[in-house]
């Protein structure tokens, strides 16, 4: 045998070098697989991932996640949070819980979902203009020349009954004259009896065309009276209020019905705002509109709305919204720019209360609460109960926005707790476990 072996080794050193490796491998690896310190070894590795220590991230910068806070976040230089995993018995993928101690330096505040009636603000841009059913224009009744015009500029501010201009007319004297012989021929008829009727229809029909190109009855009885015929026609104002227009110059001829001055009352006037189509479902007549100007800042003025106009303006996409205002102290000028705020408080459905008693109040959760994504909108809500504070994310649908809330149609229920502070430092933790969250709603 010893033979044998030596024939084999003979001049081979390097194979008893093989079967050494072999035999020193066979048993390191037998030892390995001993029962007695396999239990050891796993409750080493056990007890190595219980303690591993927390990790830390950014709020704003989820992808950073560092073994300490020794150091703030390498790209804003904002302070770590620590990052649990949110895992555990009976929480759902988009569960996330943390501890009390992990709440509070995440600063992550909750208030509860109310029922209650919220305003909602409809801001309007707009000018003052006159009232156009206090406009009058003043036309030449009668064709002539402008001997004289009392009124000669635009502004001038005019009472009833005020001299406007002076009419030449040699139609208005052959008509004086007519007249004058129609109620001579009256007084010399009167004692027969078709004759008095004949002149007592003349006299109607001269004093009538008098009457009709604006001369007063005291003027036709003068007339009548004998009391002399004049060539000018004096025209008078028949409103009080401001020339905002004269197209009357002195010495032009003028024809029947030329237009001399319009003139327009401003102790009330039109304040014209523009609203958006969006907004047109909250406005109603006869709502109260609160308005400032901008010549009198820190002023505010009141009115109400008169008339909404029925035709869209395709171009800027609003609708014209007319409000009558009292102005008698004459501080609103027609053009003036404005800026209108109607408050409308709003229903459970979004739609503007008409009776209070009748409708039922919304849903409103704080506008900080939702993370809003365009389509989508996510809130984080605290599981009730005690102990270490659970939140989940949830879907809502909300409806409009009312001052610094929002109205929630779906999704949530009175009492419940939304965070209003730190979802979004909630949202970046479940990005980072790879959970559903605002940005990712299905995880992966």
């Amino acid at each position: 045998m010893n033979e044998q072996w030596n024939r084999i080794f003979k001049g081979r050193p390097w194979l008893i070098a093989v079967l050494l490796l072999v035999a020193f491998g066979l048993g390191f690896s037998l030892r390995g697989s001993g029962g007695g310190n396999s239990g050891h070894d796993h409750t080493d590795a056990a007890q190595e991932v219980a303690e591993e220590p927390t990790r830390w991230t950014c709020s704003m910068h989820p992808q950073i996640i560092l073994p300490s806070n020794d150091q703030k976040c390498p790209i804003c230089a904002m302070d770590l949070i620590p990052l649990e995993t949110g895992g555990g018995e009976g929480l759902g993928p988009r569960d996330l819980k943390l501890s009390e101690t992990a709440a509070a330096l995440a600063e992550i505040t909750t208030e509860p979902v109310r029922r209650e009636f919220v305003t909602r603000d409809i801001r309007l841009v707009g000018k003052v203009s006159a009232d156009e059913t206090r406009t009058r224009t003043i036309t030449a009744r009668v064709a002539g020349r402008l001997d004289r015009l009392y009124v000669d500029a635009t502004g001038q501010t005019v009472t009833r009954g005020m001299k406007l201009a002076e009419i030449y007319s040699p139609e208005l004297y052959s008509a004086q004259a007519e007249l004058q012989t129609a109620a001579k021929a009256a007084r010399a008829a009167q004692d027969s009896g078709a004759r008095t009727r004949t002149a007592q229809a003349n006299l109607k029909s001269a004093t009538e065309r008098l009457r009709l190109w604006g001369m007063t009855d005291q003027q036709i009885q003068d007339i009548i009276d004998g009391e002399g015929i004049s060539e000018n026609l004096t025209l008078r104002s028949p409103v009080a209020g401001v020339v905002v227009g004269r197209q009357a110059t002195q010495g032009d001829y003028v024809k029947t019905g030329s237009i001399l001055y319009t003139i327009a009352d401003l102790d009330w006037v039109w304040v014209v705002l523009e609203a958006f189509e969006s907004d047109l479902a909250l406005l109603r007549s006869g709502q109260p509109v609160e308005f400032s100007a901008r010549a009198y800042p820190g002023r505010a003025f009141d009115g109400e709305i008169l008339f909404i106009e029925p035709v869209l303006n395709e171009r800027t996409r609003t609708v014209q919204v007319r409000v009558e205002v009292e102005n008698i102290e004459g501080l609103l000028k027609p053009g003036m720019l404005v800026s209108g705020l109607v408050a409308v408080t709003v229903d459970a459905k979004g739609n503007p209360v008409v009776d209070a008693a009748a409708a039922e109040a919304p849903l409103v959760i704080p506008a900080s609460a939702p993370l809003l994504t365009g389509r989508r909108a996510v809130v984080y809500v605290r599981a009730p109960g005690e102990g270490d504070p659970v939140f989940t994310g949830r879907e809502v649908v909300l409806g409009p926005r009312a001052g610094d809330d929002y109205l929630v149609f779906s999704g949530l229920s009175e009492g419940e707790l939304v965070v209003t502070r730190g979802n979004f430092k909630i949202d970046s933790a479940l990005q980072i476990q790879a959970a559903p969250s605002m940005m990712n709603p299905g995880g992966s």
